[in-house]
């Protein structure tokens, strides 16, 4: 399998053999259910694995999605992604865990989304300096944006300019992080350095190809 889905717990530091404290992301990856496996020659044209995680009430799913789960004989799940690079084989219905996916030491990507920001201005959007006089005449100019273009010639505003807007909220990929711990028991996985999202949203963990 090239992935697998988790939930982001939070962060946590671990010592190494030499005494170095590690800062670690927490993540609670898998147990993921295999919820379709698509074949090149069959009717979707394409080779890959669903997997799905996170179990959802039933009477908040609907009739499609509960017929899709039954048959892979499992419960309905929050959280759906296929894996089109997969190596060893699954059967419809088999659970994933996170020691047979990733090993201590390997270097992997993670997905997720990040935290939403609401709608900002330029100096927190874009790290704008401001004004940062208040005197000479100066009046409420310390965050604001300044000039976005000339008036006669092109008469127009470019696009691209960097204005305010909305912050965040967007897919994000940390890549090269390193797996420090995995502890099965529990099916977390501790990963070197800060993942995308807060506690609790989910993240798509990637193998390095």
């Amino acid at each position: 399998m090239s992935g697998l889905i988790g939930k982001k717990i939070g962060m946590t530091s671990v010592f190494d053999d030499f005494g170095n404290n590690i800062p670690c992301t927490v993540i609670q990856a898998g147990p993921c259910v295999v919820s379709q496996v698509k074949e090149a020659d069959g009717d979707d044209g394409y080779a890959a694995v669903q997997l799905a995680y996170d179990d959802k009430k039933v009477k908040r799913t609907s009739r499609a999605q509960q017929g899709h789960f039954e048959q892979a004989g499992t419960t309905p799940k929050r959280y759906v992604k296929e894996f089109r690079d997969f190596t060893n084989e699954v059967v419809l219905g088999d659970e994933v865990r996170v020691e047979e996916v990733f090993a201590e030491g390997e270097i992997i990507d993670v997905l997720g989304v990040a935290k939403g920001k609401g709608f900002q201005g330029v100096v927190k959007r874009h790290g704008f300096a401001g004004v940062n006089d208040a005197t000479h005449g100066q009046h409420n100019r310390q965050r604001a944006p300044g000039s976005i273009g000339a008036s006669s010639d092109p008469s127009r505003v470019f696009k691209g300019m960097r204005m305010g807007g909305r912050t965040g909220g967007a897919r994000r990929t940390v890549k090269n992080l390193r797996v420090v711990r995995i502890l099965p028991d529990h099916n977390l996985i501790l990963v070197r350095g800060a993942v995308p999202g807060p506690k609790g949203s989910y993240v798509e963990l990637y193998k390095k190809k």
